[in-house]
């Protein structure tokens, strides 16, 4: 047994610990890490983590690799993010899903089985009709589903109890309409949706702005307005809600970084000043100005913070929606 007889011998313990533990934490990273991305390959979130690790490499002097785990509409890619190692070396795109899929019974999994490390993106939701539609603006939309019997529109963008799915029917109980007014007619995406409506088998598609773009820019549909505080800088004649129908509703997708729940402080900080300086640079900032993404910055406690405010708030909209298990 080890017998300490003064503080000098406590002392020295103390700076044996230091010296046998310090060397693995002051050297992070000393192998690659791993992002783990819950959505396909090509896809806007996917191009959004490869954009990001590209940028981190930089400013980490380490190779950040990106790995696709899909599945289960995203909860099999949340799964294998929560369950890693948190040593922070397996880290995860994390994006609003995880508000919304233990409200509706598909996963145990909910924000507080997480670290946060930083908010990278937020998209909010768009209104988009084909351009040959009747309505006139937003207003003449609202006006014309709450006149019409229930079910006359349908609605798609995503599946069934997806982050577009619910921030529209937000936005029709907003409006003093019923969630389910307009029809939900369930997809794999914004893109196949868009599709569908310049076809003519969808009346509207409340995804993203930028999602529509190529339609929009065909001449084949038109975004009559954004849930968002202001105008997106690559789509400025779209107005928002509150322009177009005095409505202060505001609702959209977030993406962040994030890790399993109980990583060590000292690497999330390493992290977080990482990520900042990749988040700010042209590598990133270009890519997101060009594909007309939303770039939204929130550190570790305040977008730990976002998590458990959306959770809330998505929660309530399953609740209203019928879909709460």
């Amino acid at each position: 047994m080890l017998k300490l007889h003064n503080k000098a011998g406590l002392t020295s313990i103390a700076v044996l610990l230091t010296a046998i533990a310090g060397p693995a934490l002051a050297d992070y990273p000393e192998k690659p890490i791993t992002i783990i991305v819950p959505w396909a390959a090509g896809g806007g979130t996917d191009a959004t983590a490869r954009t990001i690790a590209k940028a981190m490499e930089e400013e980490l002097d380490a190779t950040v690799n990106v790995v696709n785990r899909t599945g289960g509409s995203g909860v099999v890619g949340h799964s294998a993010i929560a369950r890693a190692n948190p040593d922070g070396y397996t880290l995860g795109l994390v994006t609003g899903e995880i508000n919304m899929m233990h409200w509706q019974g598909l996963t145990d999994l909910t924000y507080r089985d997480y670290t946060p490390i930083a908010q990278i993106n937020y998209d909010y939701a768009g209104v988009q009709v084909a351009a040959d539609d009747p309505f006139d603006d937003l207003e003449d939309l609202v006006k014309t589903v709450g006149e019409q019997p229930k079910g006359t529109y349908n609605a798609s963008g995503t599946g069934q109890g997806g982050v577009w799915h619910l921030a529209f029917a937000g936005f029709l109980m907003d409006q003093g309409l019923e969630p389910d007014r307009v029809t939900w007619i369930p997809s794999q995406g914004a893109a196949p949706a868009m599709t569908e409506l310049a076809a003519g088998g969808i009346d509207i598609v409340p995804s993203s702005v930028p999602e529509g773009r190529s339609m929009i820019e065909a001449g084949r549909a038109n975004s009559l307005g954004i849930m968002a505080p202001e105008r997106l800088d690559s789509f400025p004649d779209v107005p928002t809600v509150q322009e177009a129908i005095g409505s202060d509703y505001q609702i959209g997708e977030w993406r962040g970084i994030a890790g399993p729940k109980g990583m060590d402080p000292e690497i999330v900080s390493t992290l977080e000043d990482a990520l900042e300086a990749a988040y700010n640079s042209d590598t990133y900032q270009g890519f997101m100005a060009k594909q007309g993404f939303g770039t939204e910055w929130r550190n570790a406690e305040e977008f730990g913070q976002l998590m458990e405010d959306m959770d809330e708030r998505f929660g309530k909209i399953v609740e209203q929606v019928g879909l709460a298990k």
